[in-house]
């Protein structure tokens, strides 16, 4: 342990005993560091590479019952930081201190770091390969080994400590003909290695698609989502299950508990030591845990955090989580996974007689009420069970409650979009409208 590591790892402790000197009755330190060395890629050729280190400490406490949260990144004065926290507290109203205790595990670290000169050389290989196909294209490209450590310290004797090693590549392909103007990207996350060819293979299968700009259908026909592009089905899915929007009554599922929500078909959870965004403990030092949010399409639990849980009844599920260093716990996912069907994408594509295929959309996707209406930036129309072009000036419409419970077949192809596991999926009663 070097001496600014140690310095780092006493800061903490430090934080803490000045706290309680100065007359706060608890008190918390969340402390995020990260390295990381991305090599970036632009028009074909390797631009840059980076190195950078980012390092945040948060300190919350109470006084007289009022919380008060300072935050300061790289290095601190330990007794600034704790004044300014109090300051804060003065403006608040008093709250019942949730903190955990008494815990001190020791988390293995997860992940594999890589080598520099190994990034750029999948980097080179990638596109080359991309332009071995299809020569008159400009890649761009970032590769990245990120090393993160989290540790969160208390008065009440907690102390919990991981490190984790992400790696990631995405890939994007600009192609130009004449008027006509092409962008198709493709990404991939994992703990121990990448799988560049795996890319390249989705980024090629994605430009032999759009070798023909065709219209698209009108009105309501099947849509297959990717599972590149369902994610953002599933955000809407992530909101309906925050135990904060349930006790707003904001939820449009906070009465439906044991009840079916969506198609028999789908199961939905989260885990905690699976995939990328794998996580031991919460923000507030609550071990995670597995836990099965839809089974067959019936939901059976909520997250939530300590607050949260204590309202619900429900006790915390170990989701809390911060939305950034300078905010308080509030329920979170840290990662959420539909459980895969039993086709490939080329066998989704195969049941589908007129259809589209998104792929990559333009703006956000639905808000809680489920209602959404996207922009289709890389989308195709599939006749007879084949992918036949590409479709432009195409937007898809519709409610995101209403079509789950419409799923026409769920695709075996799973992947990681952010921290959501996703199949390629089937469903019905959206509506397309475009430019014939």
């Amino acid at each position: 342990m070097g001496p600014e590591t140690l310095q780092y790892t006493l800061l903490a402790e430090q934080l803490l005993e000045i706290a309680a000197k100065s007359g706060a009755e608890a008190a918390e330190v969340y402390q995020s560091k990260s390295v990381s060395r991305p090599v970036f890629f632009e028009a074909n050729r390797l631009k840059q590479l980076e190195s950078a280190q980012t390092e945040g400490t948060a300190l919350r406490l109470w006084q007289n019952g009022c919380p008060g949260l300072a935050v300061a990144y790289g290095p601190v004065e330990p007794q600034e930081l704790v004044n300014r926290a109090l300051a804060i507290s003065r403006l608040n109203q008093p709250e019942e201190i949730e903190l955990g205790t008494s815990s001190k595990p020791n988390y293995p670290n997860v992940g594999e770091e890589v080598a520099v000169t190994q990034l750029v050389e999948w980097g080179k290989q990638a596109i080359a390969q991309v332009r071995e196909a299809y020569p008159d294209v400009l890649v761009s490209a970032e590769w990245d080994s990120d090393i993160e450590s989290t540790r969160l310290v208390n008065s009440y004797g907690l102390d919990c400590y991981y490190t984790d090693t992400t790696l990631s590549a995405f890939l994007a392909v600009e192609w130009i003909r004449g008027d006509d103007f092409l962008s198709v990207s493709d990404g991939q996350t994992q703990r121990d290695f990448l799988q560049p060819e795996k890319i390249v293979q989705q980024i090629l299968q994605r430009l032999d698609w759009t070798q023909d700009n065709i219209a698209p259908p009108g009105g309501r026909v099947p849509i297959l989502f990717t599972s590149k592009a369902a994610d953002m089905l599933w955000s809407t899915v992530q909101a309906a299950l925050n135990g904060k929007r349930v006790l707003e009554k904001a939820s449009p599922w906070c009465d439906r508990l044991h009840r079916s929500v969506m198609s028999s078909a789908l199961t939905i959870y989260q885990d905690p030591e699976s995939g990328p965004f794998s996580c031991p403990f919460d923000d507030e030092g609550t071990p995670t845990i597995p836990l099965v949010f839809i089974q067959d399409g019936e939901l059976q639990h909520f997250a939530s955090d300590r607050t949260t849980g204590r309202l619900l009844g429900t006790g915390t599920t170990g989701n809390g989580f911060r939305p950034g260093m300078g905010s308080y716990p509030t329920p979170g996912l840290f990662n959420l996974l539909i459980q895969p069907g039993k086709y490939s994408l080329l066998d989704l594509i195969g049941q589908l007689d007129d259809g589209i295929i998104v792929d990559q959309m333009l703006g956000g996707g639905g808000s809680i009420s489920g209602d959404f209406s996207i922009n289709v930036d890389l989308g195709y129309r599939v006749k007879k069970g084949q992918a036949i072009g590409r479709v432009k000036d195409t937007m898809v419409a519709g409610n995101v409650y209403t079509a789950l419970k419409q799923l026409v077949a769920l695709g075996s192809d799973a992947d990681w979009n952010g921290s959501c596991y996703t199949p390629s999926l089937i469903l019905d009663g959206l509506s397309v409208t475009g430019r014939q």
